[in-house]
């Protein structure tokens, strides 16, 4: 009788989370319908009038409200003047414009879609005068997809507009190979820089799917249509034939950076390991260590910044999919800082 109710009780207990999973989903789903659809299209933002309210915000606590009100005023006396000035300035003596683009990068590089509307947009109006900054958070991923990004960014190249990269946490394979386009690279000390190299992981089944008696057929036309299979027997030719196309994109990777870079020892850099931004720049790899913070901050004083930003419609199942990696980033983080505090108890 007790085996039978501690069986029982388990059975329940698994009945109940599952049902209270699917009922989370539902929820998940349900909510995430009724929420109204983010803003899509191209947003612009003047970094320079956010830069300026975090100042004053900050300017006006510390300062008594006299001296405060005084600088209030000279400094509205100093944006009428400069107002007027660019008002009566041919295209010629125009203020330089900085344009900011952010890349953060995935596998599939799927931020490509919003890079090709910023870049169109902003070749629309930008002037040799003008400079484009990508910040970029990419640790690699596609090849296609990755080559595509970097072809939008040779565009600002192609234009004589100078491009800007700047990397505050990482450029690394398919990252570096988009960062490599621009006139300039910029690092933070620490950021992650490098791994020109290829790699392919395939996992086999084929012993164990021999093992239980299950056959695997595969039909093909042309010798390489397929090589390396998942599934299947995997012969020394298959696997020589797949080394050989990782070298075919390896050497592609090399050319690219080699062309934008000639200063580059390139044999020196493309092992496929990664530096940190201080050994990044002795390589050079980077031209400069400095976070984005810092350039654009200098940058507003003899330039107009805009923030150009594109978003898409997200679907359903997008949004469901990006809260639950939330759910799941947030979970791990939580649990990364539980084993970090007992290391130090």
């Amino acid at each position: 009788m007790g085996a039978f109710l501690l069986d029982y009780g388990l059975f329940l207990a698994k009945a109940l989370t599952i049902v209270a999973a699917i009922g989370a989903v539902a929820m998940l789903v349900f909510g995430l319908s009724r929420r109204g659809h983010a803003a899509s299209g191209l947003e612009v933002e003047k970094l320079n009038d956010r830069y300026r309210e975090r100042s004053r915000k900050l300017r006006a606590a510390l300062l008594p409200k006299a001296a405060w009100r005084k600088a209030l005023k000279l400094e509205k006396q100093h944006d009428k003047e400069a107002a007027a000035a660019a008002g009566k300035a041919g295209e010629a003596d125009a203020r330089r414009r900085v344009f900011v683009l952010d890349f953060k990068g995935d596998i599939r590089a799927t931020a490509v879609t919003a890079l090709r509307e910023e870049i169109s947009a902003v070749l629309a109006v930008a002037r040799k005068i003008d400079e484009v900054v990508l910040r970029i958070e990419n640790f690699g991923g596609a090849v296609h997809e990755h080559g595509l990004a970097a072809s939008q960014l040779k565009r600002v190249r192609d234009r004589e507009i100078p491009l800007t990269a700047i990397v505050d946490k990482g450029a690394a394979s398919g990252g570096y190979l988009m960062a490599c386009i621009a006139n300039r690279i910029i690092a933070a000390p620490f950021a992650v820089i490098g791994s020109i190299g290829v790699i392919a992981q395939i996992p086999n089944f084929h012993r164990l799917l021999e093992a239980r008696g299950v056959d695997f057929e595969q039909v093909t036309a042309g010798r390489y249509k397929r090589t390396v299979t998942m599934f299947g027997r995997n012969t020394e030719e298959s696997r020589a034939k797949l080394r050989e196309e990782l070298e075919d994109v390896h050497l592609l990777f090399k050319n690219v950076v080699a062309t934008h870079r000639p200063a580059l020892d390139i044999d020196r850099v493309a092992t496929g390991e990664h530096w940190y931004g201080t050994q990044a720049r002795e390589l050079g790899l980077v031209d400069a260590l400095e976070t984005s913070d810092d350039y654009l901050i200098r940058a507003m004083e003899s330039a107009d910044l805009f923030h150009v930003s594109f978003h898409g419609k997200p679907t359903l199942q997008q949004r469901v999919l990006s809260a639950m990696r939330a759910t799941v980033d947030e979970a791990a983080l939580w649990l990364s800082q539980r084993n970090q505090e007992g290391r130090f108890h």
